[in-house]
């Protein structure tokens, strides 16, 4: 058994050390280039004798920050990805919590440092990767390794304003590779076709596995899902045949039409998270892959990523929810009440994840970890922390989890608890609609809906009006051109609510 995520480099290194890794479209790196890079960055942070330290990586989304992060693992350290799409404010007040004696930068971020508060050391990459390799150090370094190290400080996107840094082990991701990769079947003829910013824990799902299996993973640019046709087209050139993207990704090339020009031909492993999919656009994807397997993700950057899988075997109704289904082996889910108790068959309760999957907490900030991550209230006998995910879940008559609703999306109106997840799922069900967020206004107690699509807004209550009581009809419809996400391709509530307030 390994102890370290960097063990799955004998694998590759062994059998394709001239295969491509890691590539965007333009420039690419062999499992040997990124060991290389690896050892010569961990040499690096040896000889300057930082050791179990949080080390900054500030490089633009490349094939390069990748063997950066592997670099500070390899270093004994623990890398925190930060990104020039990050607001300032929200980069300082990731530097001032985590206390990091390095950033490495490339040659556009290093630009952009001088308007840090940061009195560390700044390195560039290019700099660093020429250092000589340390064998003994490194192996030093390895021999004393423990799987609980950390191995990564990711920063959640911080709807309250503050930013959380969830700290993830070995042991957790390495646990996680494990299971996922058994789940989608991933193996060395895998291609995958990466969404995600690599500042958020869903890159995991692409990097790791590339190591385990010896596969290959295209940073797909940014710039390209404005763009579904191209998209697609992309897919096709790199023979891209596994994807794990957020929900919005994926309905941004089904619902506007891009199917009709081109398909993607090589793709076989569909899974897709962070939203819940609308069925609609979900058969949409299906009847162009009739083949492919498909699998609904669940699980929170607190839980190491995903935690709960579903393989899409069966047809839906259009008003169906597809489950979440079941967690992976060595994780389990309890539903607990309001008292602390297992909720019923049927019965809503609080996700909690109990397991190896459960991070360490957040980095430099005990209160809010004795928050989210408490004693197992079922367990009274000795200490076994799980971590309260917030969200509202269910299992259905077959036993398979369903996600409500966040726990703050759940409010008071009219005299009736109202999950605005139930409106948003029947305003995804309209004809002419692609997607939709709803808000709360506490202040002139409205339910305020926000959608993108071709119905007219003053038609959308009315198509409602059938599959909604009247409490749960939104009081103000707001058509949009575009809906606003979080980076990591969650719809933006809080920039809905400020929209909101604006208009005020």
């Amino acid at each position: 058994m390994i102890n370290n995520v960097l063990d799955y480099f004998e694998n590759s290194i062994g059998t394709v050390p001239d295969k491509v890794a890691f590539a965007n479209d333009k420039e690419e790196l062999t499992f040997r280039q990124v060991y290389d890079s690896m050892n010569a960055i961990g040499s690096y942070l040896a000889k300057k004798g930082f050791y179990r330290k949080p080390v900054v990586v500030f490089m633009r989304k490349h094939p390069k920050e990748i063997a950066a992060f592997f670099g500070v693992i390899r270093g004994g350290c623990f890398y925190v990805p930060i990104d020039e799409e990050m607001p300032q404010t929200r980069i300082q007040l990731i530097l001032d919590t985590i206390h990091s004696p390095l950033i490495i930068c490339d040659s556009q971020t290093m630009k952009k440092t001088d308007k840090f508060n940061f009195d560390g050391e700044i390195v560039d990459y290019e700099d660093i990767v020429s250092t000589a390799v340390d064998e003994a150090a490194l192996a030093r370094i390895h021999a004393s390794a423990l799987d609980t190290d950390p191995i990564y400080i990711v920063f959640t996107s911080g709807s309250t304003g503050v930013p959380k840094g969830v700290v993830a082990c070995h042991r957790s991701v390495i646990d996680y590779i494990e299971q996922l990769s058994d789940v989608l079947e991933f193996n060395g003829d895998t291609v995958f076709g990466n969404q995600t910013p690599l500042y958020f824990d869903a890159c995991l799902k692409e990097l790791y596995p590339t190591l385990k299996f010896g596969a290959t993973t295209y940073l797909i640019p940014k710039s390209l899902f404005m763009f579904p046709i191209k998209l697609v087209e992309f897919l096709n050139e790199k023979k891209i045949n596994t994807i794990c993207w957020v929900v919005s990704a994926l309905t941004m090339i089904s619902s506007l039409d891009a199917f009709n020009t081109v398909v993607p031909e090589y793709l076989h492993t569909v899974a897709f998270g962070s939203e819940v999919f609308p069925i609609k656009q979900f058969e949409l994807w299906k009847s162009v892959l009739p083949n492919a397997k498909f699998t609904n993700l669940y699980g929170p950057t607190e839980g190491t990523g995903m935690c709960c899988y579903y393989k899409v075997e069966k047809e839906f109704a259009p008003d169906d929810v597809i489950p979440i289904g079941r967690p992976f082996k060595n994780t389990e889910i309890l539903l607990l009440t309001d008292k602390n108790e297992l909720a019923a068959d049927g019965e809503p309760g609080e996700i909690c994840i109990r397991g190896t999957s459960v991070t360490l907490g957040y980095y430099n900030n005990p209160e809010k970890t004795k928050e989210a991550y408490v004693q197992n209230p079922l367990n009274t006998v000795y200490p076994e922390i799980i971590y309260r995910t917030g969200d509202i879940g269910k299992r259905d008559a077959d036993g398979n989890l369903l996600f409500i609703s966040r726990k703050d999306y759940q409010i008071k109106h009219m005299g009736h608890r109202i999950e605005l997840g139930e409106i948003e799922a029947n305003v995804n069900m309209l004809d002419g609609v692609r997607m939709s967020g709803c808000i709360y206004d506490k202040t002139t107690d409205k339910i305020v809906l926000y959608y993108t699509g071709d119905v007219e807004e003053s038609d959308v209550v009315k198509l409602l009006r059938g599959a909604l009581p009247r409490y749960m009809l939104p009081n103000k419809t707001v058509k949009l051109d575009n809906m606003p996400f979080t980076a990591n391709g969650k719809i933006d509530r809080v920039t809905l609510k400020k929209m909101n307030d604006e208009d005020q």
